[in-house]
């Protein structure tokens, strides 16, 4: 018989729903259960795309004499992080308090009935190994102590929730006067960690990082007073801010976190090469990648940052974007139970499919003519020496190499699709959607594709249709986090409120309209009356109506989504500036002022809160465009392909009623206008595209 999961809408839950574990969802039911029958909770967290979580559940979860165990001693709760941040969140962090060693995912915690936790650890396999116990008897063990040690366990408790609260920043007594020196440490601190030969910041396992990579940019962007052109990293020092981020940029790009058939990339490489992936494919990943990759091209017009959008673009629309028009959460790592099964090949597989020529391309191309590089004695591709190397080697034409080698890739890809495929995690979630909805809409601007364009716009149109509530009747109006099969649930967060609103100004960058302009204002409304500190500054995770966890978090650190605080103050600048409502402005202000002085002493892993310093020291421009549609049209391809960071262009269409006065500009000429200011300071209008250019690449505006 199914247990209490079956009824749930998340699939990772419903993936334990067979198990003879006795699991509750998070919820009162669960935790009036363990208060009811004196029992400790046994918290595990993960997600459906993990590969540790599935090997756990194939050796515990679904053993019955272990889940005997855990049901005689515990209340057993089983969380989905991807729906449940905010609990990811606390006890993430409480285990790594307990252990002073991150955390990750299967996360095994072990709570007192008032959700106090006093022991806890990641993966335990059913048998000792690895240097850990096994999991049967570690939980007689923590259920033996739970019984004889109950002060200690309330001490443990104790000392977790009041550390919970030293970490909390508190207020200024003076308001800190900003200054550009975090940025420049933060970008040190990164030059310190850059990984000069393979790219990326740090050794093994290796993360994209895309929100350092986004500060480096705009670091360049600044820098180089956007002097217009291509430019290069080729011969930059290694630690000047485009070379790393383009660099790593291009090797990951040629590495195995990329998926060189089907596009799209992996969550992590565990080495340093960028060759061997966790093969789970994040939505949350993608998005941010789309739009930094984006950034590249427009700074470097290097073509393989042009077929990375290509490809990527294509893999979300082709499969992980929903009829209904949302997109999905994840690919799974596994298929068959075997992680990165759908992804790897033999030489004799590759042969099988392809001709004799486009195999002497294929083979030295993606490394099939080398060892293999994956466990079980296959390969997983990788770009493993250049096209020309090749064409000169076969005496070939590049354009010939080049034609072969896109056949050969045709028919892989072909192959593989008739393969068992990983599973998908097809649950729509609010925060990772806005971030796809930002990186679909800064591709489309930046490479003039109207398709990618509309696929956001569905995503979006799908969000207001499933996963808000307009709040009416005197309701508050709010978004949900999570759908799934036509059900949404769940009070959103920070992330879900604070990203979407950055999708919201990214997506009017693109094409105006004045219902996202409202949508975002509604959004920023809902910020400040349910998330933001009057008191003190700053942007909780959980809405001030959320149900009672043992903490609030205020985060601050970027992880492998972006802060919440940091994209809160960014966006609520930016939609001030847009808008001239200057409650935006003051709350993204004192959110900086209470975070800056830890800002000021480790700015390291808060790249989204100094890009939103940044924008508060030197506020960005806005151009308003006016002018007949066919010249706008030319304006703007100009404009878009452009890398200016710090610049918000708007073209609102003629009639666009109820304008604020900021965006209401007159056409003052049968030629096209640009009305440009910075802060509280305008210029007359401009009407010649060079004029522009001119002015957005100077750094003295004033």
């Amino acid at each position: 018989m199914p247990n209490r999961l079956i009824h749930e809408t998340s699939p990772y839950l419903q993936q334990h729903a067979g198990n003879p574990v006795d699991w509750y969802a998070w919820g009162e039911e669960a935790l009036q259960a363990a208060r009811a029958q004196g029992k400790p909770i046994l918290l595990s967290i993960g997600y459906s795309a993990c590969h540790w979580c599935h090997v756990m559940a194939h050796e515990s979860f679904e053993d019955a004499e272990v889940a005997a165990v855990m049901n005689r001693h515990f209340i057993n709760i089983k969380v989905d992080r991807e729906e449940r941040p905010d609990l990811d969140q606390i006890y993430q962090l409480a285990q790594q308090m307990m252990s002073g060693r991150p955390g990750g995912w299967p996360l095994t915690m072990f709570l007192t009935p008032e959700q106090e936790p006093f022991f806890g650890g990641t993966y335990f396999p059913k048998t000792p190994r690895y240097g850990l116990p096994g999991f049967a008897d570690l939980l007689e063990r923590v259920a033996g102590f739970y019984r004889a040690e109950r002060a200690q366990v309330a001490r443990q408790g104790e000392a977790i929730v009041a550390g919970f609260e030293r970490m909390q920043p508190g207020t200024s007594a003076q308001q800190a006067q900003f200054s550009t020196s975090p940025i420049a440490r933060a970008l040190e601190s990164l030059a310190a960690s850059f990984d000069a030969r393979y790219g990326g910041f740090g050794a093994a396992p290796k993360f994209p990082h895309p929100t350092d990579l986004e500060l480096c940019l705009r670091a360049y962007g600044r820098s180089r007073l956007r002097e217009g052109g291509a430019a290069g990293a080729d011969g930059a020092r290694e630690d000047d801010p485009l070379r790393m981020s383009v660099y790593t940029l291009g090797r990951m790009a040629v590495g195995g976190i990329y998926d060189q058939l089907g596009g799209g990339f992996c969550r992590y490489s565990v080495d340093a090469y960028w060759l061997i992936p966790h093969f789970e494919k994040m939505l949350y990943d993608n998005g941010p990648l789309l739009a930094r990759y984006s950034d590249a091209w427009a700074l470097t017009r290097d073509p393989l940052f042009a077929e990375v959008v290509e490809q990527t673009a294509a893999w979300t629309m082709r499969e992980m974007q929903s009829p209904a028009g949302g997109y999905y959460s994840s690919l799974d790592a596994d298929s068959e139970h075997e992680e990165g099964k759908f992804y790897v090949w033999t030489p004799q597989q590759a042969r099988a499919v392809l001709s004799d020529e486009e195999y002497a391309v294929c083979a030295p191309f993606y490394g099939l003519d080398r060892e293999p590089n994956f466990e079980g004695g296959h390969w997983h591709l990788h770009v493993a020496r250049g096209l020309e190397e090749i064409a000169a080697k076969l005496a070939k034409s590049l354009p010939e190499c080049g034609a072969l080698l896109a056949s050969a890739r045709a028919k892989l890809f072909a192959a593989r699709e008739a393969r068992i495929r990983p599973g998908r995690d097809e649950k729509i979630l609010t925060s990772w959607n806005a971030l796809m909805i930002a990186g679909m809409a800064r591709a489309a601007r930046v490479f003039d594709r109207p398709e990618w364009l509309a696929s956001a716009r569905a995503a979006l149109d799908f969000v207001r249709a499933a996963l808000w509530r307009e709040g009416k009747g005197g309701e508050r109006a709010r978004l949900l986090a999570t759908c799934k099969d036509g059900h949404a649930h769940l009070n959103a967060y920070l992330d879900d409120y604070a990203f979407l609103l950055a999708a919201l100004i990214e997506l009017m960058q693109t094409e105006f309209h004045r219902r996202d302009l409202e949508f975002a204002q509604a959004l920023a409304e809902v910020l400040l009356q349910q998330f933001y500190d009057p008191e003190q500054g700053g942007f909780l995770f959980t809405s001030h109506d959320h149900e009672k966890l043992i903490h609030r978090l205020k985060p601050v650190h970027d992880s492998a989504t972006p802060a919440g605080n940091g994209v809160a103050a960014f966006a609520l600048q930016r939609l001030g500036h847009i808008t001239g409502e200057a409650r935006y402005l003051d709350a993204a202000a004192r959110t900086l002022q209470l975070f800056y002085p830890s800002l000021a002493q480790q700015p390291g892993g808060c790249a989204s809160l100094l890009m939103a310093l940044e924008e508060a020291i030197e506020p960005p421009r806005l151009v308003v465009l006016r002018g007949p549609e066919g010249t706008l049209r030319e304006w703007r391809r100009v404009l878009d392909r452009s890398y200016l960071p710090t610049t918000l262009i708007l073209a609102p269409a003629p009639g666009e009623a109820s304008l604020p006065p900021s965006l209401d500009k007159p056409s003052v000429s049968a030629a096209v206008n640009a009305w440009v200011c910075q802060g509280v300071t305008c210029l007359a209008p401009v009407d010649e595209l060079d004029q522009l250019l001119g002015v957005l690449k100077t750094e003295n505006f004033r």
